[in-house]
């Protein structure tokens, strides 16, 4: 709730959660203890206003309320957030009163329609959601990139970096299916594009080549970025969004192999090696010049992860892919085809270092009717913040936990 007042007019604009409206009172038109409860309000103060409302476009969220009372529900004394500039450490202290502010319920809303259209773009093609486990025995990826904790008698558990194991033993049974929900990497990272605790949407399907993945991915991206558009135009005002960038999100994405990005990279001045994985100011070089995210597939088999499918034409890579958002965002999304062969996976398992034991039953899959099938993760905040035009991750999940923050 804000104020202002001109002696013998007032304005006092409050929200609930549905939108804003303005209220106005004139002095002479109420009791003089209702001007007198006016005049002790402060900001972020909850109050209940009665009178009589009249449609007004100039007015926030188009409606006016001529105001016959108020009433105090609940006091603010010395709200901590002011309209003056406040640094990022200050906010984030009090994130649980930032959220309140106009920028921060825009992304919100934001994220909230981009949760929403994830559902239902997979529930209308006919995806089967599966609950994958948070504390799990089988990691899918860096192992020192685990937050670990002891499980009962039964040794370590970790928190989940993936759901992508388990999806692929539900993906035999059901052929299309996605999980989505909290996954957690305890990298030592302080960028702008990182969370400790982050939200991940992984679909997987059976039956799918690495370039079906990709087709799918570029559908999922240009009806998440579309329904954004149509449906939180006034949020992207907030946000001052420049959204003729994302009007331009259509499928089909542009396609550069690993081996070819390399090359682009040389020729703008990059030292990267072959073998070697893309940094951020690689993949912003990457896609210069774009006006549409950009599939980066096929990386050296040493730079990805143990399931990935060995590419046939060249035993050095995997079939796989990253896909990089326009504008510098970077990756959002990263997708392979899986190794259905048992004895090239459980060679890469060996190889890694991986405990043999923990996998015997992801390995099983292979045993028993092996087939090919493919699957990708999308991170919610790197997307969130992309489509937002947003900096900063940090601000695109309501609490977030970084290495460095773990309050409130």
């Amino acid at each position: 709730m804000t104020t202002r007042s001109s002696g013998r007019i007032a304005f006092v604009v409050v929200r609930d959660g549905t939108g804003s409206l303005q209220g106005v009172i004139g002095k002479a038109d109420v009791a003089p203890e209702v001007w007198e409860r006016f005049t002790s309000l402060t900001q972020e103060a909850c109050v209940r206003l009665e009178g009589s409302a009249r449609a007004d476009a100039r007015s926030p969220g188009g409606v006016e309320l001529s105001v016959t009372d108020l009433s105090v529900l609940g006091s603010s004394a010395d709200f901590p957030i002011t309209p003056k500039e406040h640094g990022t450490a200050f906010l984030m202290e009090r994130r649980h009163l930032w959220l309140r502010s106009r920028r921060q319920i825009a992304i919100m809303r934001v994220r909230d329609e981009i949760i929403k259209a994830i559902r239902d773009f997979f529930y209308d093609r006919g995806f089967a959601l599966v609950d994958t486990p948070i504390l799990t025995g089988s990691i899918g990826e860096s192992a020192g990139t685990l937050f670990e904790t002891e499980y009962f008698d039964l040794g370590k558990a970790y928190l989940a970096q993936t759901g992508q194991l388990y999806l692929e033993s539900a993906c035999a049974a059901l052929g299309k299916v996605y999980c989505f929900g909290p996954t957690f990497r305890a990298e030592k990272s302080k960028t702008r594009r990182h969370l400790t605790e982050f939200w991940m949407v992984e679909p997987e399907v059976a039956f799918s080549t690495s370039d079906d993945n990709m087709r799918l991915q570029e559908e999922f991206i240009a009806y998440i970025v579309a329904r954004v558009l149509d449906r939180r135009k006034e949020e992207l005002k907030e946000l001052e969004r420049d959204t003729s960038k994302l009007e331009a999100i259509t499928a089909p994405f542009p396609r550069v192999s690993y081996t070819e990005a390399v090359a682009q990279l040389r020729t703008k001045g990059s030292s990267i090696e072959w073998g070697s994985d893309f940094g951020a100011e690689d993949e912003s070089r990457l896609v210069e010049g774009r006006d549409k995210p950009v599939f980066i597939f096929n990386y050296p088999k040493s730079a990805k992860a143990f399931y990935m499918k060995e590419n046939p034409d060249d035993p050095r890579t995997v079939l796989c892919n990253d896909c990089l958002a326009p504008e510098g965002y970077g990756e959002i999304i990263g997708g392979s085809q899986r190794e259905d062969d048992h004895d090239k996976l459980l060679a890469r398992i060996r190889h890694d270092g991986l405990a043999e034991e923990a996998y015997g039953w992801y390995l099983d899959l292979r045993r028993y009717g092996t087939f090919v099938h493919s699957g990708f993760g999308l991170g919610v905040e790197r997307t969130v913040a992309w489509v937002t035009g947003s900096p900063h991750i940090r601000e695109m999940i309501a609490f977030p936990r970084m290495m460095y923050r773990l309050y409130p």
